[in-house]
């Protein structure tokens, strides 16, 4: 009855003497306390903002600047060059003030501008600074005098403790490439791939382009460029994943793993309490802006934070032509899935966030609810793993009101997804490989339908105490979203922790009220909906061939032994096996990251270069062992060097997927662009990124070990590959394909890949006096 009492305020009856009014006093203070939550965060944001627009200033120095005027004007000096006087003349209530207050008062305001002045030229300086580069183009070790007056300053001019948002305001704009030079890069990077024929009409294609169209679509994209924050983000957003008709299950949602060797423990409802108490420890020092800024690692060089803005509380909404992102400012509860019931789940009371002892007794609450799916509820989530124009009409026919309209509501504005799995998972001892691969399908799509792929991102916990992370891709990229999941490993593990039997520490309250479970009323028609779009999701999950494996030979440490970049390292790598399978080379796709400017998101590294494609013939062929390491490191420093062009805006693909998006808007084809952007990426990789050390002991608890996250494949016959450096001795790999190729298999190439990392550091670490045919025979027998 307790929860009765809460649910309702107030009650009155009316009996011939009058009003009989009763109040529930325990239900208004549940009232007032979390409307006073609401209003402490309306004021955290107040004030955040106003710290993010001083900055790099703080309001303390405000106090200092009047000070040192005040004692300046009582030495009888006039800092101001006559302007106190100028406003004293001009004060509205002069005449009702001393004349000794009225100085006071036009000092103060002189103090005041002086102030924001100050502040204004402060982060115009910080922006010119942040807009130079040339650090990253410098050998390692071997920093200019340029470069450390330049860091000197930086540190001078980013001021004290900024908070998240804080360089938000001095970040520079993404500069729009020379339409020359991107063209002269594109036709390097596809010259190893084409034949000579192909190759020259390409070119033709190009000069053409660049001669004429090219240049008016350039001034177009100019204009954007200085009106628009980011000349490419919005529209990659919109045309590259809101656009997309088809399932953003597997094609466009990406996942992220547990640890790769612990489980802290095998009771679900325990790993869900820490888990989910920690997501939100994480939402609430998003919302008082207390996490650090992001850096480039190792540096003080500071990355655009924009994309956490629209971590929490955010669902991707199906349209007929495009889908939009909606984010709310708040959520305080969970939409949670099991066994084919929906349930929302309160994480506060009377405004207080939920111990992890009191999430595990809720989440148990749910595991231990018998209750049966009604009609059509248990595969409702296949909407949104189906095509996007079916859920678009779906939604709008079924969903558009009464009690269907309010579960989705209350799914959509939940501040994140989860789902309790019945199924185990993770690393198991009778089957490890099968199992991580079993393990990344279930992560990667599930059943089609146990997932809410909408959400930005969705939380899994298994039967056996494993967690994994399904994330939605148009809000945001994976080195967001790694950092989130850093911090959820870091806390469960490292600050919550668990007793003796495995369950959350703390104490229960109780009289917390039930989870409330959703009502649906769903109509054979829109069965018939769920049933097509399940249809559609089935076919595709089935396609997918998934292997997941731990390279555990050597890692980063060997690699950066032998004076070479580790990320090149292991490009050269995939190149080398993707040869080796296919006999051929292809266009491939490295990730990069374009948040050294503002809004900034993601550019293409195209790793398959002339540089890479000599090396790998010359040491596929047999030839001397230092001919092969000199076009080794010369095919690794071409990598680092487009990776930097990459990062400072002067990258290939996005300027030119912009200008292809004017043409279109100007109604105008361009044969060149129309090849360009057909062209299929075979090779799909990208490295997730390892953020925040700190936070991991791997030197004490090497066993805590993140296996990282991956995606799907992104042409029908190619690869996806994403791999995780954790430490100095493992390499972790994610490797997709479709079964439906002939032409792939995940397993076959990942024994590529390792093969092929240990022929390259064999080749960086062998002895030179040995000839080059006895290192070929002694390589082969060491496999």
């Amino acid at each position: 009855m307790a929860e009765a009492h809460q649910a309702v305020a107030f009650q009155f009856t009316v009996t011939p003497e009058g009003i009989d009014l009763q109040l529930s006093y325990q239900a208004l203070t549940q009232i007032y306390l979390s409307g006073l939550r609401s209003w402490k965060k309306r004021l955290i944001r107040v004030k955040n903002s106003v710290i993010r627009g001083l900055y790099p200033a703080s309001p303390s120095s405000w106090l200092f600047v009047v000070i040192a005027i005040l004692a300046t004007m009582y030495t009888r000096s006039d800092p101001s060059m006559g302007l106190i006087a100028k406003i004293q003349e001009h004060l509205p209530v002069s005449q009702s003030l001393s004349l000794q207050c009225q100085t006071v008062v036009s000092a103060m305001l002189f103090s005041t501008l002086l102030w924001l002045f100050l502040i204004f030229t402060m982060r115009l300086c910080l922006k010119q600074l942040l807009s130079y580069h040339r650090w990253m183009f410098e050998q390692h070790g071997k920093m200019s005098n340029t470069t450390k007056v330049w860091m000197a300053l930086v540190r001078i001019f980013s001021g004290r403790q900024p908070r998240l948002y804080s360089y938000q305001g001095a970040l520079p704009k993404l500069p729009v490439p020379a339409i020359k030079d991107t063209i002269k890069r594109y036709l390097e990077s596809v010259r190893p791939l084409m034949s000579a024929s192909e190759f020259e009409h390409i070119s033709e294609l190009a000069t053409e382009f660049q001669k004429g169209l090219g240049n008016r679509l350039q001034w177009y994209l100019k204009l954007k460029a200085l009106w628009a924050t980011n000349y490419v983000s919005n529209w990659w957003e919109e045309y590259i994943y809101l656009r997309g008709r088809g399932p953003i299950m597997v094609n466009s949602n990406y996942y992220g793993m547990d640890f790769l060797y612990v489980t802290p423990t095998p009771i679900q409802a325990a790993r869900a309490g820490n888990a989910l108490h920690a997501f939100l420890l994480y939402r609430r020092k998003l919302n008082r802006e207390e996490i650090k800024p992001s850096r480039i690692p190792g540096s003080i060089i500071p990355l655009c934070s924009t994309q956490c803005e629209r971590m929490f509380n955010t669902t991707r909404i199906p349209g007929k032509e495009a889908d939009i992102v909606q984010h709310w400012k708040d959520s305080d509860y969970l939409a949670v899935y099991h066994r084919g019931r929906y349930f929302r789940l309160g994480m506060y009371n009377a405004g207080r966030l939920l111990s992890p002892r009191e999430i595990e007794f809720q989440i148990q609450k749910i595991l231990d609810d018998s209750s049966l799916p009604s009609t059509g509820e248990e595969k409702l989530g296949a909407l949104t793993a189906g095509d996007r124009i079916p859920w678009a009409k779906a939604r709008k026919q079924f969903f558009s009101s009464g009690v269907n309209k309010r579960s989705l509501d209350c799914i959509e504005k939940a501040a994140f997804f989860v789902t309790l799995d019945d199924d185990e998972h993770g690393m198991m001892g009778h089957d490890p490989t099968g199992s991580l691969d079993r393990y990344a399908k279930s992560l990667l799509h599930g059943k089609c339908y146990d997932r809410w792929f909408d959400k930005s991102f969705s939380v899994v916990v298994y039967k056996n105490g494993k967690i994994g992370l399904n994330a939605e891709h148009s809000w945001a990229d994976a080195p967001v979203v790694a950092h989130l999941w850093e911090y959820v490993l870091a806390t469960d593990s490292f600050q919550l922790g668990y007793n003796e039997e495995g369950h959350c520490k703390g104490d229960i309250d109780p009289t917390l009220p039930h989870p409330q479970r959703l009502s649906w009323d769903i109509s054979r028609e829109c069965k018939e909906h769920i049933s097509r779009s399940l249809a559609v999701a089935q076919v595709l999950a089935d396609d997918v061939d998934f292997h997941v494996f731990p390279f555990r030979d050597f890692g980063k440490g060997r690699i950066k032994k032998c004076r070479i970049s580790p990320d090149a390292f292991i490009q050269l790598a995939l190149q080398l096996a993707y040869y080796r399978e296919r006999r051929t080379f292809c266009l491939t796709y490295e990730a990069s990251m374009t948040r050294l400017f503002k809004e900034g998101r993601t550019e293409t590294v195209r790793s398959c270069t002339s540089e890479s494609c000599a090396f790998v013939r010359a040491l596929d062929s047999g030839e001397d062992a230092d001919h092969c390491k000199r076009l080794l490191r010369l095919a690794a420093e071409k990598h680092q060097n487009l990776y930097r062009l990459a990062m400072t805006g002067s990258g290939i693909d996005r300027h030119l997927f912009c200008l292809y998006v004017v043409s279109k808007y100007l109604g105008v084809e361009s044969p060149f662009l129309k090849e360009v952007l057909s062209q299929p990426w075979r090779l799909s990789t990208s490295q997730t990124p390892f953020q925040q050390v700190e936070l991991f002991d791997l030197v004490n608890h090497p066993e805590y070990i993140s296996c990282g996250g991956g995606f799907g494949p992104v042409a029908d016959d190619g690869y996806g590959v994403a791999y995780i450096i954790v430490g100095e001795n493992m390499i972790n790999f994610h490797i997709s394909c479709k079964h439906s190729c002939s032409q792939t298999d995940s397993r076959q190439f990942g024994a590529q890949i390792g093969k092929a990392l240990l022929d390259l550091l064999s080749l960086l670490s062998f002895d030179q006096r040995a000839p080059a045919k006895t290192r070929n025979t002694e390589a082969k027998k060491t496999m």
